[in-house]
């Protein structure tokens, strides 16, 4: 039997500039427990973390940002097992990565309707509306404020 592992995944942290001070962008997922989240996705073969979390960007809000930097924050969770009944491999969860960029004010987002189906930016006082999962909302708020640090 083959060990448990975690699925290398990255994740941005995406800032603009907004009249009423500085915004972050969350997408929502078509689901109904923890929908929104940072734009972030799997880590493909021979990729670095800047580029899988540019490239999910792109993917899922139909984006590029400029790449500011990366934060040494991981968060890894194990799936529940509701959800890993239904894998055929040997993941047990996700370990992501972050990083942090910056899109034009302007930028406009275009979603696909089906992976993700919304998207919001939101000054950091406003996260608790969208991230109800106490330890994923505290791991956002703590990346915003560290990407404050790099712009």
């Amino acid at each position: 039997m083959s060990k448990d592992v975690y699925r290398h995944c990255a994740s941005v942290v995406v800032f603009r500039r907004a009249p009423n001070g500085t915004e972050v962008l969350l997408l929502r997922k078509p689901r109904k427990n923890d929908a929104w989240q940072l734009p972030q996705g799997g880590v493909e073969s021979g990729e670095t973390t800047e580029e899988a979390a540019l490239r999910e960007l792109h993917e899922e809000a139909g984006i590029t940002a400029h790449l500011l930097g990366t934060s040494a924050r991981i968060y890894q969770y194990d799936y529940p097992p509701s959800y890993r009944r239904f894998r055929p491999d040997n993941v047990r969860g996700q370990r992501i990565a972050f990083v942090f960029a910056e899109a034009e004010e302007n930028v406009q987002i275009t979603v696909d309707g089906k992976e993700i189906n919304d998207f919001i930016w939101v000054p950091k006082t406003d996260l608790p509306k969208y991230i109800k999962r106490k330890e994923y909302r505290e791991l956002i708020r703590a990346l915003v404020d560290e990407g404050d640090l790099l712009r």
